[in-house]
C-alpha cells in the first residue's frame, strides 16, 4: 500500500512518453518519466556525478535513463547507478489516478 500525501502535478497527457519532465516544489526539482509501457518514475532532477547536471534531458531507454554526457546509465526505479560506476539519486513516489499524475514528496 502506497503512503504519504500526494499532490496533483498535471494531467497525463502533459507528459509525453519517453521524455523527462520537470517539476518544482520551491528550491527543488523532480524529474518525471513516463516509459513507453505507461509505468511512471520520479527521481531528484540531480545527476550523482560529480560534475552534476540535470537528469530530466537523460535519455529514457526502458526502465534506464542514460546520461550522454558522462556516459552513465541510472536505473529508474532505485535511482542507482550501474556500475562500473557508483552513485544513487533519491526516488519518488508517483502515480496515474483518473488521468492525474499524482507525486509524493516523501522520498523512498
Amino acid at each position: 500500500m502506497e503512503s504519504g500525501q500526494y499532490v496533483v502535478i498535471g494531467q497525463a497527457e502533459d507528459f509525453l512518453p519517453q521524455i523527462g519532465r520537470v517539476v518544482k516544489f520551491g528550491d527543488q526539482e523532480i524529474a518525471v518519466f513516463r516509459t513507453s509501457d505507461h509505468r511512471w518514475f520520479a527521481l531528484d532532477n540531480h545527476n550523482p556525478h560529480p560534475k552534476g547536471g540535470p537528469l530530466a534531458e537523460a535519455i529514457l531507454s526502458g526502465h534506464y535513463i542514460y546520461d550522454p554526457l558522462y556516459d552513465w546509465k541510472i536505473e529508474l526505479a532505485t535511482g542507482n547507478v550501474q556500475a562500473p560506476d557508483s552513485g544513487n539519486v533519491r526516488t519518488y513516489p508517483v502515480r496515474e489516478r483518473e488521468g492525474r499524475v499524482e507525486l509524493c514528496l516523501t522520498k523512498r
